[in-house]
């Protein structure tokens, strides 16, 4: 029987083993570096959760139709959301998200705005003094009713709530 000579790594053999295993280790690690920059940016965690409560509309004043809406929109979720959209079928017309703006000359205006954001584990309180829902009144509203209203979020599902009609100077905050 004759003496087999033992196995010995040549160079080549381990420059082609380390360069099969520098790929998949180089894979990972830029799966890593991009799951860490996706985390660090707030994309991770669990979704919005969105809870809507105290709506509340303003009875319009005289002859006028033109009033604002009210909600407390909580998000109790982990990641931001943005409400984008606010609609009633017991108004006249559209609807809008606004924004009251002061002047450095103490002059308020109304400034319509796209969207309002609500951030994770936080909430948007909407106000006379902040941001509102400026619509047209329907026929006939009193003190009391019950106005429906959808709200429309960039990441949550839409929610139906209802708003009480109250007389300004009644609860707005």
């Amino acid at each position: 029987m004759t003496a087999r000579n033992p196995w010995r790594p040549s160079r080549r053999r381990l420059t082609d083993t380390l360069l099969a295993a520098l790929a998949p280790v180089a894979a990972c690690g830029l799966a890593l570096g991009g799951l860490t920059t996706w985390a660090g940016a707030g994309k991770a965690g669990s979704p919005p959760r969105i809870a809507v409560s105290s709506g509340r509309v303003f009875l319009p004043y005289g002859d006028s139709t033109e009033t604002a809406a009210f909600f407390d929109v909580a998000n109790r979720g982990g990641a931001d959301d943005r409400l984008i959209e606010v609609t009633s079928p017991a108004t006249r017309g559209g609807t809008g998200l606004s924004r009251h703006r002061v002047t450095a000359g103490g002059a308020a205006y109304k400034a319509d705005v796209a969207s309002a954001a609500v951030p994770a584990g936080g909430r948007l309180a909407m106000s006379p003094h902040g941001v509102d829902v400026v619509l047209r009144a329907g026929a006939g509203w009193r003190a009391g009713d019950l106005v429906p209203f959808t709200l429309r979020f960039e990441r949550s599902a839409p929610v139906e709530t209802f708003a009480v009609v109250v007389r300004p100077g009644g609860r707005t905050a």
